[in-house]
């Protein structure tokens, strides 16, 4: 649990980096008023990240209204998931349903396109 709320957190900075320092980023930033998260399914670890005015901020705890909600079955299968080099483990989650995705699904793509400026 620690280790998929620890990167959870260092994704949040990897953002906040991004939407600082790459003009491509803040490209994709640019128009999304939104509040997204991830989680486990029972809640346990969760994270918000809210996108406004091409700036990002993050808490670790639920969102009241969130755009949509990405949920992993457990902390485990989130962290092998999210660090996984594999391009379709996110979708063999769902497949799987190991994933559950709520909300926007449109959304749900534009962070998929975000996620390859997260680079450490």
């Amino acid at each position: 649990m620690f280790k998929f709320r620890m990167l959870l957190w260092v994704l949040s900075k990897l953002m906040k980096k991004a939407a600082k320092k790459n003009p491509k980023f803040r490209e994709q930033l640019a128009g999304q008023d939104m509040a997204f998260q991830l989680q486990t399914d029972d809640g346990k670890a969760v994270r918000q990240f809210v996108v406004k005015d091409e700036t990002i901020s993050s808490k670790g705890k639920a969102h009241s209204n969130p755009a949509f909600t990405i949920s992993f079955k457990d902390a485990h299968t989130g962290l092998k998931v999210l660090t996984s080099k594999d391009r379709n483990a996110f979708m063999r989650g769902i497949q799987e349903k190991d994933i559950k995705i709520s909300g926007d699904l449109s959304k749900v793509m534009w962070f998929q396109g975000i996620s390859k400026y997260l680079k450490p």
